[in-house]
């Protein structure tokens, strides 16, 4: 039967193989979140430059800094917490973890069960987009990618272009009821692109463009895409939710295990709410955080 020592000893390895996985799992969201807004920063910048995206909904650089300060500051928590061993930051950063990941769960399921409304938000938001797509750099880059991948025209429809005050059949110039080459057929390899291709489509019959351009709306293409590749999509998918479950369990076993020290050994050194006091000898590493549970 083991005795106290060797059980001390287990009760000691287990604290410090969780104290360093917390530690690294936090340190590590929380440079991939300082990159990231750094990314963001610099991406709004650029486009303050240039004044580009009206639209703040479909701004990849807004997107990427609220992503980046939310990672930042709830790792930097994590981070804070599983140095100090302060119970109240691992509490608030699993409880966050927990959140974030129900949120996530529940918007997806949301998705799925009004996927007709969802849907109609999103051709909303192409349409806004379309509207100033010759004066939105970001948004511009963006649809002509997408129609290139997906091989599609507008969001619901080709049609959509109509609202564009350059591609309106009632609008002067070249662009007039036509929609632009991205939405074209791709040429053959070698060949040069005809970027006036889409010239006078918009006032012609559906079934008459087959040949010409790419009928298809966009969302109608990117939900296909999705469901033609599920397993690469399943993938994606849990490579986002596992690493924040994983970051909860690792939460919640750290502070069960620091919650069962102070119930047996009666006290905790927390070196950001307690005076600095003389470690003892529980070994370098303790020594170094200054913040393990004291053992009698």
């Amino acid at each position: 039967m083991p005795d106290n020592g060797e059980i001390r000893y287990c009760q000691r390895f287990s604290y410090f193989v969780l104290k360093f996985t917390l530690c690294a799992y936090a340190v590590g969201w929380w440079l991939i979140g300082g990159f990231i807004l750094a990314i963001g920063i610099y991406a709004e910048v650029e486009r303050q430059r240039y004044k580009t995206l009206h639209g703040v909904f479909l701004a990849p650089s807004i997107i990427l800094i609220l992503l980046g300060i939310l990672m930042f500051v709830v790792s930097f928590i994590g981070v804070l917490a599983c140095l100090r061993d302060n119970l109240t930051l691992l509490k608030v950063f699993m409880y966050t973890l927990a959140v974030c990941l129900l949120l996530e769960l529940l918007g997806g399921i949301l998705g799925l069960l009004f996927r007709n409304q969802t849907v109609g938000l999103l051709n909303k938001s192409i349409r806004k987009g379309i509207v100033n797509y010759y004066d939105d750099l970001d948004f511009k880059n963006l649809m002509d990618f997408v129609q290139k991948k997906f091989k599609c025209c507008g969001g619901q429809e080709f049609t959509d272009w109509e609202v564009n005050m350059y591609h309106n059949c009632s609008a002067p110039g070249p662009l007039a009821c036509g929609v632009p080459y991205t939405c074209c057929i791709s040429p053959k390899p070698n060949e040069v692109a005809n970027t006036m291709c889409g010239y006078k489509v918009l006032d012609k019959e559906r079934l008459g463009l087959i040949d010409t351009i790419h009928i298809r709306g966009c969302t109608d293409a990117f939900f296909i895409y999705l469901m033609d590749n599920y397993k690469i999509m399943a993938g994606l998918l849990l490579g986002i939710l596992l690493p924040q479950f994983f970051g909860v369990i690792i939460s919640w076993l750290y502070i069960t295990r620091i919650e069962d020290a102070i119930e047996e050994y009666g006290h905790q050194t927390d070196t950001l709410l307690a005076e600095e006091r003389e470690a003892r000898k529980n070994g370098r590493v303790a020594k170094w955080f200054r913040c393990m549970p004291e053992y009698n």
